[in-house]
């Protein structure tokens, strides 16, 4: 190990953390992988010292909305680049944003509309979870399986929204080609008609402002959906994974499931965990910043929610980043004074969400530094078919790596996205990620961007590793019970 330029790069003297253990190792990197971990590893290449730093897995941020149209039409702020180059700075070596299907187009079209945007533009690697709204008998027999192919193995649904949402019958459908293809069904579970019954009541009573946004989404509105989505997920045994839980009462079902041997996966995140619906009450129009769905809830949630991510309800915690500006092109598309049914949903976090988790979570002690590193890298890779070259420090891995100073105060303010407003402006946060790596190469260095678009690959991933989840597969779909019928989804 000591022979002079056996490593292009070795970062020294730093605490290495994967998701199980913590130790004190160098890293040498060779060709873009981890190719050692050791004491006093010499060599002629580069050297970064990490001395009273900690040496982490590279972020992955599995949910975020980059150049991808809502449905209302309008596009978010970030594109590829300065998605991916926020993402960077928030000490993320990997993203997966959404490739949404708008309906008339085929899967294969939006594939390709989506390479368009990223390859030419993303500085960190990327891959895609399809929007599925349009579920043809070609998407289910032919599209889809082609797309698993290509390693694009987790596809996303909805149960509310006009332009997307699908009924419970092509959803057994999309969660039947996906377990016959290893992939994975993601979902955002709102009742729809509540949702409907309620906007329409409040509108008609003059109620239009901001702060209204959440009472229009009850917490009994995502309860009663993820429950029906866990169900329709256990009828045909395939995994699901429940995006941005927001209710106690979601967690608990999604932590019921698991328990009873459902393939299923839960995520919360940042603004469940720091923001309230206080926010959507703040003077004139600033509430609009804090709309997003699910909505803000209430201070006994955030606790009840930070419960879940310490005994382990939630796989992820992710951003679920969906930058609208504050003006007309974004929040206020349909003018200064649009009611909480026409401001756009959503709101940036990318950068802000390992900062966050790292400063609130392991510094103030509610998880523990190897929890943070499952949270914010390790599962996201096993669930989506990146592990183990992604996700971890291990010898053969890329060499996808965040130095950390635990120590480092900020006080939240611009980020690099192309926002014009942080959420969470004024927040002190410590701990910060001062050097990225992806595959080797500084993407961040000391607060410089070193990485150029396109620099980011696209990552071929494998199915949905279900390691330690046997599922429950109904009665009526199990040929010993069901008086020898032979019933497949």
């Amino acid at each position: 190990m000591s022979a002079l330029a056996e490593f292009d790069l070795v970062i020294r003297g730093g605490t290495v953390a994967t998701a199980s253990d913590t130790f004190r190792a160098d890293v040498g990197i060779r060709d873009g992988r981890i190719v050692a971990l050791a004491e006093g590893l010499e060599t002629g290449g580069e050297v970064i010292d990490a001395s009273g730093k900690l040496v982490l897995p590279g972020g992955i941020e599995a949910h975020c909305h980059i150049e991808q149209e809502s449905g209302m039409g309008l596009m978010p702020a970030d594109d590829y680049r300065s998605g991916s180059i926020s993402a960077a700075f928030g000490g993320n070596s990997c993203f997966v944003p959404f490739a949404g299907q708008r309906r008339g187009m085929t899967i294969a079209e939006t594939v390709a509309l989506y390479d368009s945007r990223a390859a030419p533009k993303s500085v960190i690697d990327y891959s895609y979870h399809l929007i599925v709204t349009d579920p043809t008998e070609l998407a289910l027999t032919t599209e889809l399986p082609e797309a698993f192919a290509r390693g694009i193995t987790s596809f996303k649904v909805f149960m509310t929204y006009d332009q997307a949402k699908i009924d419970d019958g092509q959803f057994l459908d999309i969660l039947a080609v996906a377990k016959a293809h290893g992939a994975l069904t993601m979902v955002h579970a709102e009742n729809d008609a509540m949702i409907e019954w309620i906007s329409r009541r409040l509108l008609d009573a003059g109620h239009t402002e901001p702060r209204y946004h959440a009472v229009s989404h009850p917490a009994l509105a995502e309860e009663e959906a993820i429950h029906r989505a866990i169900s329709l997920a256990r009828l045909v045994d395939a995994p699901l994974l429940v995006v941005h839980v927001s209710t106690p009462g979601g967690a608990k079902l999604v932590r019921d499931a698991r328990r009873s041997g459902a393939k299923v996966f839960g995520e919360t995140c940042p603004q469940y965990l720091f923001l309230t619906r206080d926010d959507l009450d703040r003077p004139g129009r600033e509430g609009a910043k804090f709309i997003c769905s699910p909505p803000l809830r209430d201070r006994a949630t955030q606790e009840a929610l930070w419960g879940h991510v310490q005994s382990g309800t939630f796989s992820l915690v992710s951003s679920d980043h969906a930058p609208y500006r504050f003006d007309q092109s974004g929040k206020f598309h349909a003018g200064p004074d649009a009611s909480f049914r026409q401001i756009a949903n959503g709101m940036p976090g990318i950068e802000m969400r390992l900062p966050l988790l790292f400063s609130e979570g392991v510094n103030k002690g509610r998880i523990t530094l190897n929890q943070f590193v499952a949270l914010s890298a390790t599962n996201a890779a096993r669930i989506y078919g990146m592990y183990p070259a992604k996700g971890t420090i291990a010898i053969g891995a890329d060499a996808d790596i965040a130095i950390w100073d635990a120590g480092e105060v900020r006080i939240a303010g611009e980020m690099h996205d192309a926002m014009d407003y942080n959420p969470y402006l004024g927040f002190e946060v410590t701990g910060w990620p001062v050097t990225v790596l992806n595959r080797g190469n500084r993407i961040v260095d000391g607060g410089e961007l070193c990485a150029s678009p396109g620099d980011g690959r696209f990552v071929v991933r494998k199915p949905v590793d279900l390691t330690g989840m046997p599922g429950h597969r109904a009665d009526e779909l199990n040929p010993e019970k069901n008086f020898g019928a032979k019933i497949a989804p």
